[in-house]
């Protein structure tokens, strides 16, 4: 006999006949029909559940039925199916949920596209509400693994293939509550191809005291939580703690900041004075006061490239005065061109990290440099952003979107969060993510990942320049990360004009494409999860 390709995998504890007759009824309507199907009753004191699951088995021999002699929780009956799997992929299926007719068609034919190396699989999901009717539907975003740490956001409907699955040894004893996520978070570690389908596939039924309604009903899941995320962290070696946030809803991850890094900072000027909060200020020398003060780094240098002669002898002098700042001034009298004079800084650079900032900026967080390049020794991470916000504290950058949101027109913008209080609330604000793109108003990047890229292209003088090269580094395969709790006050007017040039734009569509048929990837779709 064939292996199937899905084995779905369902633990089974005292579930309601009626909600248990739901969810086969959702598996036997499936129009791809090349599953097995295995039901782990974990002793269910009811003595009604064993007696269902062997009618529902009789009624369709892709139906397997196992009966363990002792409760052993959720992980124990999990990898009981799992032992006997037979499919080439694993489908995750709670006992009181529903697949959608479609959910294992659509996976097949996403199979099918990369049926070689694509390792996991994950969809949309929604919620089953009380009445009935399906609601709160979360429009997830493509991979994320920066992500990831925060939420266990991937979840429903999720396929993984079962050899895999195996190799890092199932579900883990220990983890009950957050058994998927950590075994996702082994798996995709190892994983050559991870896919997400942008469809809702499953129905995740709303019951009082599950998850589903309440994230803090199990405590002891959430604590699970946390040491599945910390595993992982300490199987890649990096220093970091995990932490809880209920009143958000995810997990806060804090790496521990490496001060030694050779690290330059790279501001172009022309040295412009302008108010913030109500007292005249030169941009530029409180930029670099600030960033010094935040910051224990004990190898930064600034490199600041100003305009020759236009910026005041003053600014000069008064940025040579900061105490404790190892400068480097450079000099630049071409017609303004931000990318050059980016670029010309990183050839006056020494540091084996880059950080580009705009001169109208002041650090308000703590450790700023420490934060912003600690995710960088992670070798696929290509570049960091920081989270910038207006003067009246509202949200200037969060992440740049690249392409459409559900059906909106495609556009090249900071997120849908811009101009939003800074404690707005949904769930992209509030974890480090990967992101489309990041402002060059301030990023982190190794040297060698800046260089192999070719620096910023000197053909887009003004705009799209920092999207630009955001795109060359992803195309070398490298992550770009969006940092929520390292801050800094950007003085860019929240009314600045954003006049784009035809040229610029043409440019940009003969590079990447035209964006307004792309669909953004790392956003939610939607600000609900």
């Amino acid at each position: 006999m064939t292996s199937p390709l899905f084995t779905i995998v369902t633990p089974v504890y005292d579930t309601p006949l009626d909600v248990l007759a739901e969810t086969v009824d959702s598996v036997r309507a499936q129009r791809f029909r090349e599953w097995e199907w295995i039901l782990v009753d974990d002793r269910s004191p009811d003595p009604a559940i064993v007696p269902a699951l062997e009618r529902h088995s009789a009624a369709d021999d892709r139906i397997r039925v196992i009966r363990r002699d002792a409760n052993g929780g959720i992980v124990a009956a999990s990898n009981d199916a799992v032992a006997a799997a037979t499919g080439t992929f694993i489908a995750l299926l709670d006992h009181d949920d529903l697949l959608t007719p479609d959910a294992l068609a659509v996976m097949a034919a996403a199979i099918a596209q990369n049926p070689d190396d694509v390792d996991y699989l994950y969809s949309d999901e929604d919620k089953v509400l009380p009445d009935g009717a399906f609601g709160h539907a979360f429009l997830k975003p493509d991979w994320s693994p920066e992500r990831f740490r925060h939420q266990m956001y991937t979840s429903h409907l999720s396929v993984l293939r079962t050899s895999l699955v195996r190799e890092v040894g199932g579900f883990r004893a220990g983890f009950d509550g957050s058994q998927d996520w950590d075994l996702v978070l082994r798996v995709t570690e190892r994983a050559r191809r991870i896919h997400h389908v942008p469809r809702v596939l499953y129905h995740w039924r709303m019951i009082a005291g599950s998850t589903s309604m309440d994230a803090g009903a199990k405590p002891y899941a959430l604590e699970a939580g946390a040491r599945a995320v910390a595993g992982q962290f300490e199987r890649l070696g990096i220093d970091a703690t995990i932490q809880h946030r209920p009143d958000l809803g995810v997990y806060e991850v804090t790496r521990a900041p490496d001060l030694t890094t050779s690290t330059s900072i790279i501001i172009p000027t022309r040295g412009t004075a302008g108010r913030a909060w109500g007292s005249l200020r030169t941009y530029v020398v409180d930029a670099v006061r600030s960033v010094r003060e935040r910051t224990a780094h004990v190898d930064l240098e600034f490199v600041v490239v100003y305009d020759d002669p236009s910026t005041p002898q003053h600014v000069l002098d008064e940025l040579s005065a900061l105490p404790g700042v190892d400068l480097v001034l450079v000099p630049f009298d071409k017609p303004f061109n931000f990318s050059e004079k980016c670029n010309v800084g990183a050839l006056h650079a020494r540091g084996d990290v880059l950080i580009f900032l705009n001169d109208d900026v002041e650090a308000a967080s703590d450790e700023v440099i420490g934060q912003l390049i600690a995710p960088l020794s992670e070798p696929d991470v290509g570049i960091t952003g920081a989270k910038l916000l207006f003067e009246n504290g509202r949200i200037q950058h969060a992440g740049v979107e690249y392409g459409s949101l559900n059906s909106a027109k495609g556009s090249i913008r900071h997120s849908m969060y811009r101009a939003l209080p800074s404690a707005a609330k949904g769930p992209d604000l509030h974890m480090n993510r990967e992101t489309s793109a990041l402002t060059g108003a301030c990023i982190a990047m190794r040297a060698d990942v800046f260089h192999d890229a070719g620096g910023f292209t000197e053909q887009l003088p003004i705009n799209f320049n920092d999207i630009d090269l955001c795109l060359k580094v992803r195309r070398n395969g490298l992550r770009l990360v969006w940092l929520c709790r390292t801050v800094l006050w950007h003085f860019e007017s929240i009314s600045r004009s954003t006049t784009v040039h035809k040229y610029e734009v043409e440019l940009m569509v003969k590079r990447w494409g035209p964006y307004a048929s792309r669909r953004e990837k790392f956003f939610t779709r939607n600000r609900l999860a």
